[in-house]
C-alpha cells in the first residue's frame, strides 16, 4: 500500500524566507553517495544521512522521475511502486533534489556529494562573473575550464583512489562532456546505447570486485516529459519501460549488493496561456533594469544593471510575488536555498534576484529561449512535485 505523501511545509507566498528548503546534510541528493560510500569504508565523506552498509552499491538515476509522479502512476510502474514505503532506514521515501531542481545542478550534487552552493552549478543557466556571459551548465556553453568552474573531486574519484571498483554506465555521448568530467567521473566510463545493455553491464560491474560503486542513468522519462508533458501517453510509455529496466537490473544483482533507484528532479505540466506562462520578452515591467535572465522558467536567476538590483527586486515582488518566492541573492543564500554555505567563487553566479515558482506558472522568454519556452513539462523550483525524488532500495 502506498502511503500519503510526506508533510511538506505549506508555502507562504509573500515571504521567500519561508520557502521549504531542501534537506541538505540529512536527506538530499548530495547526501546519497557519501552515505553509500561511508558504508563501504571510504574515509573523509560526511553526511548525517545513514544507509545500511553494502559492499556493492549501484545508483540508477532516472532523469525526471519525481516522487509524486511515481506515486501517481502505480499501473505504469508496478515494480518501482512495490519499493515505496518499504524500509525503516529511509529508503522507500523521498529525498530532496536541491535548489534548483534541475539536471545539471542535481547531477553535480550527486557526483560531488556537495550542495549547489559548494559545487557551483546553481542553475540551468547562470552568469559567469569572469566574462559576464550567460553560461548553460548542462550544455557547457560558452566554454569555460570545467575544473576551474567545479574544483572539488567527485565521490567516484575518491572511491576509486581508495580501491573501490568504480564505474559509470551511460550513453556513449556523455563520455567526455564537461558535466561528466566534473560531476560523474572516477573509475571507468562504459558507454552503452540501449537501456537493457546498461542494466546488464551495471550488474556485471557490480560483481567485478568485492567492493563496487556503479552509477547508471536513463534520460528519456525527462525527455518525453519536456516534449509532451507528464500527462501524455509518451511519458507513461517511458515510465513503463524504465520500470522494466529497474526490475531487470534488480534481478541480476550479485550477493552483498544494494541497488538505489533515484532521480534528479520531478516535473509539472504548465498550461500554454498568458496567465500561466508570463513572457519576460514581452513584459516591460519584468525587463526593467535587467541585464541578464538566467535559470529556467520555474527557477530564475535575474541579473540587474549596476545600481538597479533593489528596484528589480521590488518590481518582481510586485508583479509575480503572489506566484513565486522572490528573494535577493543575500536572502536566498541566508535562507539556505543553495545549501548551508555558499563558496565565494559561487556567490556572484547567483542572480541579484532569485525567483522560484510555487504556483502552476513559469516565466518563459520566447525570444531568448525559444526551445525551452515550448516545453510542456517544466521543473526547477521547491514545490513537492519538483523537489521530491525517490530513494528506492533492493538488497541481496
Amino acid at each position: 500500500m502506498v502511503h500519503a505523501a510526506p508533510i511538506w511545509p505549506e508555502p507562504e507566498p509573500l515571504d521567500p524566507l519561508t520557502a521549504p528548503v531542501p534537506r541538505y546534510g540529512t536527506g538530499s541528493l548530495a547526501d546519497l553517495l557519501p552515505a553509500i560510500t561511508a558504508g563501504q569504508g571510504l574515509p573523509g565523506v560526511t553526511t548525517d544521512m545513514a544507509l545500511a552498509p553494502a559492499d556493492r552499491a549501484c545508483v540508477f538515476l532516472i532523469d525526471g522521475l519525481g516522487w509524486e509522479l511515481l506515486r501517481a502512476h502505480p499501473g505504469e510502474a508496478p515494480f518501482l511502486t512495490s519499493l515505496l514505503d518499504t524500509s525503516s532506514n529511509g529508503t522507500g521515501q523521498p529525498l530532496t533534489a536541491g535548489f534548483p531542481a534541475t539536471t545539471a545542478t542535481s547531477l553535480a550534487s550527486v557526483g560531488t556529494g556537495l550542495p549547489p552552493g559548494a559545487h557551483g552549478l546553481p542553475g540551468y543557466t547562470c552568469e559567469d562573473p569572469a566574462t559576464g556571459a550567460l553560461m548553460n551548465q548542462l550544455r557547457w556553453r560558452p566554454w569555460t575550464d570545467p575544473h576551474a568552474w567545479q574544483p572539488y573531486p567527485t565521490v567516484f574519484q575518491l572511491a576509486d583512489a581508495a580501491g573501490i571498483h568504480t564505474c559509470q554506465v551511460s550513453a556513449p555521448d556523455f563520455a567526455q562532456t564537461p558535466l561528466t568530467r566534473i560531476a560523474l567521473s572516477g573509475g571507468t566510463f562504459h558507454g552503452r546505447l540501449s537501456g537493457e545493455e546498461r542494466m546488464d553491464l551495471a550488474a556485471e560491474q557490480l560483481a567485478a570486485a568485492d567492493r563496487s560503486l556503479v552509477y547508471t542513468y536513463y534520460s528519456e522519462v525527462d525527455g518525453k516529459g519536456h516534449r509532451y508533458g507528464v500527462d501524455s501517453d509518451a511519458w507513461r510509455g517511458q515510465l513503463l519501460y524504465v520500470d522494466r529496466l529497474a526490475q531487470r537490473l534488480a534481478e541480476q544483482l550479485p550477493p552483498r549488493s544494494a541497488l538505489y533507484v533515484t532521480a534528479d528532479h520531478g516535473m509539472i505540466d504548465i498550461p500554454f496561456d498568458p496567465e500561466s506562462r508570463i513572457d519576460f520578452d514581452e513584459d516591460w515591467e519584468l525587463r526593467a533594469g535587467v541585464r541578464l535572465l538566467g535559470g529556467e522558467g520555474r527557477a530564475r536567476h535575474v541579473y540587474a544593471h549596476p545600481g538597479a538590483a533593489a528596484d528589480v527586486l521590488a518590481v518582481w515582488r510586485e508583479v509575480v510575488g503572489d506566484q513565486m518566492w522572490v528573494a535577493s541573492r543575500e536572502e536566498a543564500i541566508a535562507a539556505g536555498w543553495f545549501g548551508p554555505h555558499v563558496d565565494d567563487r559561487v556567490r556572484a553566479r547567483i542572480g541579484d534576484v532569485v525567483a522560484a515558482a510555487h504556483a502552476d506558472m513559469a516565466i518563459i522568454a520566447s525570444e531568448r529561449e525559444p526551445g525551452e519556452s515550448q516545453m510542456v513539462g517544466l521543473h526547477g523550483s521547491m514545490t513537492p512535485v519538483e523537489q521530491l525524488v525517490p530513494l528506492l532500495e533492493v538488497r541481496t
